[in-house]
């Protein structure tokens, strides 16, 4: 499972021209899941997306976690960060996961992101075509592969 984790001072997606999810101060996090992703993935990563200290304390260091700032969550399903991009301009997604394996995935991702952060957070649409919107804040943005564990 792989998740790009962007620190965001706000961000949204749009479907269809309605805004689905906003957020203001948080992480957008764009998840990617693999064929080969389990449970055990989504926990792991929940725990350290919701432990994950980068946002700055009163001395400007990257100390404080999103319950400390009062942050929020908006995840965004997203299979091209599994792309392979060995041969030719055109990426191969073979490795991202079909939808029997990757929704279930994903709403246990939300499921357990709600739990780990103690409130609910903000989705996009499994599978739609979405808008995403955000100022990253810093700019800072952090890639975490849980089969790599980092």
């Amino acid at each position: 499972m792989l998740a790009v984790i962007q620190r965001v001072s706000q961000a949204s997606v749009t479907i269809e021209n309605q805004v689905k999810g906003q957020i203001d101060v948080g992480f957008l996090i764009l998840l990617g899941i693999t064929h080969s992703d389990t449970r055990e993935d989504v926990d792991w990563l929940s725990k350290k997306i919701v432990g994950m200290r980068i946002f700055s304390d009163e001395e400007g260091k990257m100390n404080l976690d999103l319950a400390s700032v009062n942050g929020n969550i908006l995840l965004i399903s997203q299979f091209t960060l599994h792309a392979s991009t060995k041969k030719g301009n055109r990426p191969s997604f073979i490795e991202a996961a079909r939808p029997d394996v990757a929704i279930p995935l994903y709403q246990a991702m939300i499921s357990q992101l709600e739990t780990d952060l103690g409130k609910p957070i903000q989705t996009g649409e499994f599978g739609a075509d979405m808008k995403v919107a955000l100022l990253n804040d810093g700019p800072v943005t952090i890639l975490i592969d849980s089969k790599n564990r980092q």
